[in-house]
């Protein structure tokens, strides 16, 4: 057993009697077992992070900044080792991992410059001798949650924003990328992060999430994940009156126009569409193209799906990993051939590769209708959909057809159909004519159920501050 939390600036194993085991989706070997820590655990970590957000609310922003600086710099000294846990426990190809060790420093730079520009402002008072000030406050203990799929940067983003707002944190990040999370820790500790400010645990998540939602001493709630799981923890969140983000799934549209460079653009979005294994929230999936060009932009699609090399991610040649887990595989499988039992032509890929672990071709369907579950399930997986439209009306109409809204891309040269395209689509995120759905400095948040609020930029560190309104007159 390994230590598997981190309280009051010390790790520690839980003490709950139930262990997790994280699993290489890569072999299915064990890469470790860990002790789930106990609702007194839970308790000792909200308790801690209560004491210490009295004293780290009072400290300046150059303070703050310096310890988020320093724990990027913390982050980079340990990049080749972070990486090579995200390859080991994600399966993301070694190259790749390195770049998200480098977004999750970027992350913790962009909270310590920002940090330092956390203004309020004066309003003009109706009468002489009268000051009003809006001034902003850190909402205090935060609860946080991360998923798997980006281990690194989505809970560098929650505890560096938090940090940076002068909020402390509770933070379960995902069992099954435990390692990773545990790594961020280390560079927190080593930067000099004052006990209790940051808080990690692992368990039961149902429990913790309930801990979490009901404790009186938690302001708000940050979460990351599925869209049904995120409704049920919100509505938990705001049954107890705390504030909440939530950044839950998408079904990523993209409409391909007819004016464009197909293989350019085909390629382009191969790349982006296989990346991780397709297992990323903004991953473009329904691709909506003009039907004058269908043919030609399925073929070249095609092909380069086919010429990905789906390898160990610890191989230098390798372009996609495995997927995270069984469960992945199983549903990816279902979903592609419940397509093609509704009809669906079936392009590349198709099914899972004759090997350890959790492989499975990068896959490629055309389709001519909507039946087809995926649909309106989100793969989450490498999985394309190709759909043949025949105008604007009917690429906007797919585009904003499901309950999801968190990025969604559009290629035109014509400057006015892609105005049209960025202000029609109902979307958090709309990207013309590029692929950067997310960045440490723009913020992130869906629409409908993709969820509520921002990450990223500062608004996502805003989401962190409550505003309190100062009036103030002259002597009484």
């Amino acid at each position: 057993m390994h230590y598997s939390q981190f309280i009051n600036g010390e790790f520690c194993s839980g003490t709950s009697p139930d262990h997790f085991d994280v699993l290489s989706p890569s072999t299915g070997a064990l890469l470790g077992s860990y002790a789930m820590a106990s609702p007194a655990d839970v308790e000792r970590a909200i308790r801690s992070a209560k004491a210490a957000f009295r004293t780290w609310k009072q400290s300046s922003t150059l303070q703050r900044s310096a310890l988020l600086r320093q724990t990027a710099d913390e982050l980079r000294k340990d990049r080749d080792q972070l990486a090579h846990q995200i390859a080991a426990e994600l399966g993301k190809p070694y190259s790749e991992a390195q770049k998200e060790v480098d977004v999750a420093a970027e992350m913790f730079e962009w909270s310590a410059e920002e940090a330092r520009r956390l203004y309020g402002r004066v309003i003009p008072a109706r009468a002489q001798g009268i000051q009003q000030i809006a001034q902003l406050e850190p909402y205090g203990v935060v609860g946080g949650f991360a998923g798997w799929n980006a281990p690194a940067i989505t809970p560098s983003r929650k505890i560096s924003a938090a940090l940076a707002a002068g909020c402390t944190i509770v933070i379960k990040p995902s069992e099954e990328t435990a390692g990773v999370a545990l790594l961020i820790a280390h560079a927190l500790q080593r930067a000099g992060a004052p006990a209790g400010t940051v808080n990690m645990v692992f368990g039961h998540p149902a429990d913790i999430a309930d801990q979490l939602c009901t404790s009186p001493d938690v302001q708000m709630i940050t979460f990351t994940g599925g869209t049904e799981v995120g409704k049920r923890l919100g509505a938990k969140a705001a049954a107890h009156m705390k504030k909440a983000t939530l950044e839950l799934g998408g079904h990523a549209p993209v409409i391909v126009w007819r004016d464009v460079d197909i293989d350019k653009v085909a390629a382009a979005a191969v790349a982006t569409k296989y990346r991780n294994g397709g297992q990323i929230c903004t991953s473009p999936t329904r691709f909506l193209i003009h039907e004058s060009i269908y043919d030609a932009f399925c073929t070249q699609f095609a092909q380069h799906a086919s010429q990905l090399r789906v390898l160990d991610p610890f191989d230098p040649q390798a372009q996609m990993g495995p997927l995270k887990n069984q469960r992945r595989l199983a549903a990816i499988d279902q979903l592609v051939q419940n397509a093609q039992q509704s009809g669906a032509r079936l392009l590349a890929g198709g099914k899972r590769l004759d090997r350890p672990g959790f492989f499975y071709e990068p896959t490629v369907l055309a389709l001519n209708d909507l039946t087809a579950d995926a649909m309106r399930i989100e793969p989450f997986g490498p999985v394309a959909l190709l759909l043949p439209v025949k105008d604007a009306d009917a690429a906007l109409a797919e585009a904003n057809r499901l309950p999801f809204g968190l990025a969604a891309y559009a290629f035109s040269n014509d400057m006015r159909l892609a105005h049209r395209f960025a202000n029609e689509i109902e979307s958090g995120v709309v990207c013309i004519n590029e692929w950067q759905a997310s960045l440490p400095e723009t913020p992130f948040g869906g629409y409908k159920d993709s969820g509520l609020g921002s990450e990223g930029g500062i608004e996502g560190l805003r989401e962190f501050l409550r505003v309190k309104c100062v009036r103030q007159g002259g002597l009484a």
